[in-house]
């Protein structure tokens, strides 16, 4: 029997099956290509099931190959990975501009991660119902000026405001497996219980102490919408790890530079103070925003670090 994952609590798995819903649970170790992972399956895999000789279980025997998968850093374990979910379509990440504020160190982390395996994001900037002050306004500016001209739509919702809700964020879900991720406190499960109002997710309010996020979701839970499609919701996120990327190819994953790579004067050129450097010479030309360049030479050191 052939199901997709739709949750997982660590050691239970929820299968949907075309014969409805199965409780299963994980039969022996499963190889993930030679990555050390905390969680072997993960929400939107496609598992094969077989019952227990009782009958009464049900347990995974075999993961069906993933066509992509988001991936970060375990915050447990050490040189460990946490699949956060596979087999999707698009990824969303929603940010806000206060309470919390969505650094654009944090953004580009999370965009490196999609483009390693080539998933479509947009960029959701939610609570536009508040009132701003210039700086806030001022950063909303940047993330247009910034990721727009990279191909990376960015959309303002209120997730309170039903019909400008409706009218520029549902739309976009149809018929498609969506990730929603982003750090605790900027509305996910406000925006699930809209699309989805049998899935009656908890919201809290945020922490006026902290100005964070209070964690609301523990695992990761596949929804289906009413209009077709899914919806994954995953736990907040503090911080967005990166795993291992080759210093060489980091480059690659932001999508500006991307074009100018293989111009450089040496094969092995990091970008970072190296003479004839074409990516230094279009960041100097201003075909690359700094704040991106900023972010690029912060994740290349921090993976170095790591090492």
């Amino acid at each position: 029997m052939q199901g997709r994952v739709i949750k997982s609590t660590g050691s239970w798995y929820a299968v949907q099956t075309a014969a409805g819903l199965k409780n299963a649970r994980l039969r022996g170790k499963f190889k993930q290509e030679d990555l050390k992972l905390t969680n072997p399956i993960a929400v939107g895999d496609w598992v094969l099931l077989s019952n227990e000789e009782d009958q009464e279980s049900t347990v995974i025997i075999d993961i069906l190959p993933r066509e992509n998968y988001i991936i970060r850093k375990s915050t447990r374990k050490a040189h460990h990975s946490h699949i956060i979910a596979s087999n999707i379509d698009q990824a969303f990440l929603i940010i806000t501009l206060r309470n919390p504020r969505t650094s654009l160190g944090f953004i580009d982390r999370f965009l490196v991660s999609t483009e390693s395996f080539r998933i479509p994001a947009t960029i959701i900037v939610n609570k536009m119902d508040m009132e701003y002050k210039e700086k806030d306004l001022d950063f909303l500016q940047d993330i247009h000026e910034i990721y727009e001209p990279l191909g990376y739509p960015v959309i303002e919702i209120s997730a309170l405001d039903q019909n400008s809700f409706e009218k520029q964020f549902s739309k976009l879900l149809e018929g498609k497996t969506t990730l929603l991720s982003g750090h605790s406190g900027v509305g996910k499960s406000t925006l699930l219980n809209k699309l989805v109002p049998s899935a009656q997710q908890t919201t809290k309010e945020i922490s006026k102490f902290s100005s964070k996020g209070v964690h609301t979701t523990t695992f990761a839970e596949m929804f289906e919408l009413p209009s077709g499609g899914y919806l994954i919701d995953t736990p907040g996120i503090k911080e967005f790890g990166i795993l291992d990327i080759d210093d060489f190819e980091l480059s690659h994953y932001f999508v500006e530079m991307r074009q100018y790579l293989g111009q450089c004067k040496y094969n092995n050129c990091k970008h970072l103070n190296e003479p004839g450097c074409m990516v230094l010479q279009k960041l100097e030309e201003a075909y690359i925003h700094p704040y991106r360049y900023d972010s690029y030479v912060n994740i290349l050191h921090e993976e170095d670090d790591h090492r």
